[in-house]
C-alpha cells in the first residue's frame, strides 16, 4: 500500500504563561492510500494537536519541526495561498464539536456552498443542488429543506453529519475526524460511525481518526498508532494491538474500557483505572514519561527515555519491559 501521507520527526511547541510545552515529540507516521489509521490516548497526550499541525492550524507562535509529506509536497514548508488549496480541498478535517465550528450567523447551506465555491468554482443552482447531494450522500432526509436551516436549528447528530458533507464537499484523499462522536448519545454515535464506514468503502478516501474511545477504533480503524505525553508508544495493525499489546499504558486503556458482566460485592460494576495524570511536558524527557505510573517500570525506565523498537512484524513499541499482556476477558 503507497503511502498517502508521511510524518516524519514531527515536534510541537507551545507557548503559554507558563512557558513552553512540547506538545509533540518527535512523531513519526504514515497513512496508505485507503487506510484508516487511528491515533488514541488519553486527553492531553497530543492527538488534536497533532492534526491540527498536520494543516499548521495552530497559533502564529506555535513551533513546528519535522516535514509532512503529502502529494510530492512538504506541508510544513507551503505558503499560506498553496495550503489554502490543500486545506478543505485535498485533506479535509471535521473538528470536535460541530456547534462550535459552524458559523451560528450562516444557514448549513451557505456554509457547504461557500467551500465548493471557493475550491471547485460552483455558483447558484448547481453549487446548491451539490450541496443538497452532499447531505443525502451522508443521511440527512429532506436535504433543501436542511440548507436552509442555521446550526442551532439542527440536532448534535445532524449537525456532526452537516460538518462531514462539508468535509466531503471536494473529494479529498484524506480525511481527518477529529472525536467524530464526542458528546453523542450511544445511538447517534453508532449512525454517525455506519455513515463514516459506508463513505470511506465507497469514497476510497484515507482516513486519520483521532479518538480516546477504543470502540470506536475496533470498529473503523486498520491500524492504530498509541501516542502518550506527545510521543508514539505503540503502533500495530489493530487486531495484533488489542489481542496482545505490548506496551503496558496501551494494555491499560484496554483494561479501562467497560465490560458488561463484571460485578462487585455491591453489584456495580468496578472500572480498572490507570493512576496519576499525563505530564505536562516543559523540558526535554531524560526518561520514560509513563514510567510513574507504569506497573511494570524498572530502574532503567527512571533513567534512559526507551525509542520504538519492532518487537514482531510491524508492531512497534517504545518500552524497555514489552512483554505481551493477553486481552482482557469480555
Amino acid at each position: 500500500m503507497a503511502d498517502l501521507l508521511t510524518v516524519r520527526n514531527l515536534g510541537v511547541r507551545l507557548f503559554d504563561r507558563g512557558g513552553v510545552v512540547m506538545a509533540v515529540r518527535d512523531l513519526s507516521l504514515s497513512i496508505g492510500a485507503g487506510e484508516v489509521l487511528a491515533l488514541v490516548g488519553e486527553s492531553g497526550c497530543g492527538k488534536s494537536v497533532t492534526a491540527l499541525a498536520l494543516l499548521r492550524l495552530l497559533p502564529e507562535d506555535a513551533r513546528i519541526e519535522g516535514s509532512v509529506e503529502f502529494g510530492g509536497r512538504d506541508l510544513t514548508r507551503l505558503s499560506i495561498k498553496e495550503l489554502r488549496a490543500v486545506r478543505g480541498g485535498d485533506i479535509a478535517m471535521v473538528f470536535q464539536e460541530p456547534m462550535t465550528s459552524l458559523n451560528p450567523s450562516f444557514t448549513i447551506g451557505n456554509q457547504i456552498i461557500e467551500v465548493l465555491r471557493l475550491h471547485r468554482g460552483l455558483r447558484g443552482h448547481e453549487a446548491r443542488q451539490r450541496a443538497a447531494e452532499l447531505l443525502s450522500l451522508v443521511r440527512i432526509g429532506a436535504p433543501e429543506q436542511r440548507l436552509r436551516a442555521f446550526p442551532h436549528q439542527l440536532s448534535g447528530g445532524m449537525r456532526q453529519r452537516a460538518m462531514i458533507a462539508m468535509a466531503l464537499a471536494c473529494d479529498p484523499q484524506l480525511l481527518i475526524l477529529d472525536e467524530p462522536t464526542t458528546a453523542l448519545d450511544v445511538t447517534t454515535q453508532a449512525q454517525i460511525l455506519d455513515i463514516v464506514r459506508d463513505l470511506q468503502k465507497r469514497l476510497g478516501m484515507s482516513i486519520l481518526l483521532i479518538t480516546h474511545d477504543l470502540g470506536v477504533v475496533a470498529d473503523l480503524a486498520d491500524r492504530v498508532v498509541v501516542m502518550y505525553a506527545g510521543a508514539k508508544v505503540e503502533d500495530a495493525e489493530v487486531h495484533r494491538l488489542y489481542a496482545a499489546p505490548r506496551h503496558p499504558y496501551t494494555a491499560g486503556l484496554l483494561r479501562a474500557l467497560p465490560r458488561g458482566g463484571r460485578r462487585t460485592g455491591g453489584g456495580a460494576e468496578r472500572l480498572t483505572e490507570i493512576p496519576g495524570l499525563v505530564p505536562v511536558l516543559r523540558a526535554p524527557l531524560d526518561a520514560c514519561a509513563f514510567a510513574p505510573r507504569c506497573p511494570r517500570s524498572i530502574e532503567q525506565c527512571h533513567k534512559v527515555a526507551p525509542v520504538l523498537e519492532e518487537m514482531d512484524p510491524d508492531h512497534r513499541v517504545a518500552c524497555f519491559n514489552p512483554e505481551p499482556v493477553p486481552a482482557a476477558p469480555s
